[in-house]
């Protein structure tokens, strides 16, 4: 799978992602990331994307067209032919899910759109972004840290970027339920023995028992999540 960040910051992205796992996996070729420079393609000798904003207010705002060119020279590159997912990290789109993430992990080509000052000019936003994602109820200097969240949720779901594939399935928002506790050696630390269940070698009612863990955890922890579970 292919990422491609649109950013006034690719250090920052490229930085953050080069490391650990997504970085390994870029090493094996199973992913890409690119950070694009959005200041590339201003028109003036300053590399200026902002400007005010009309009718007045606080701040400054990204131009439409360095936004555009940007994108445009991505969507050159990108040989499969069909029109990309673009990605704007914007507290105002749907919050970023487990479920939204394997969605995402099927695209071939991802582009994401980070923003900046006051926002970006919605007529760029119209024309070509697809998808509007936050990743929570509170608002940021930039969309770098959001894109990299998605870059490194959607990459793990990738076939071959884990080194066990089957971690990815029994995790977290898997079937809306947080994942159970977990234990390692030794049996008895600080006091506290592992649960007996979990030493009994009994496949079925290991699964039995994490799966009622998963329940009480989220019960206790995420009862939105069980409460959308039902509805559905």
């Amino acid at each position: 799978m292919n990422f491609h960040v649109m950013t006034l910051f690719p250090e920052m992205i490229m930085q953050g992602l080069n490391v650990s796992i997504i970085g390994r996996a870029i090493e094996k070729g199973l992913i890409s990331i690119e950070a694009v420079n959005i200041r590339d393609y201003a028109f003036n000798k300053h590399n200026k994307v902002d400007d005010y904003i009309y009718g007045g207010g606080a701040g400054m705002l990204m131009q439409a067209e360095p936004v555009y060119l940007c994108y445009e020279a991505i969507r050159e590159r990108i040989t499969s032919g069909s029109r990309p997912r673009v990605v704007y990290l914007t507290p105002q789109g749907e919050v970023f899910t487990q479920k939204k993430a394997q969605e995402l992990a099927k695209e071939d080509d991802l582009i994401l759109l980070c923003g900046h000052y006051e926002g970006i000019d919605e007529r760029v936003l119209e024309e070509i972004v697809t998808d509007n994602i936050s990743i929570g109820d509170y608002v940021l200097t930039g969309g770098e840290l959001p894109a990299m969240i998605v870059v490194d949720a959607v990459s793990r779901l990738i076939p071959g970027v884990l080194n066990n594939d089957v971690s990815a399935e029994f995790e977290s928002f898997q079937d809306d339920l947080l994942e159970y506790p977990q234990y390692s050696r030794p049996e008895i630390w600080h006091g506290k023995r592992v649960p007996e269940v979990l030493l009994s070698g009994h496949h079925a009612n290991v699964e039995k028992w994490r799966h009622e863990q998963s329940v009480i955890r989220t019960r206790e922890r995420r009862p939105d999540l069980l409460d959308n579970k039902e509805k559905s």
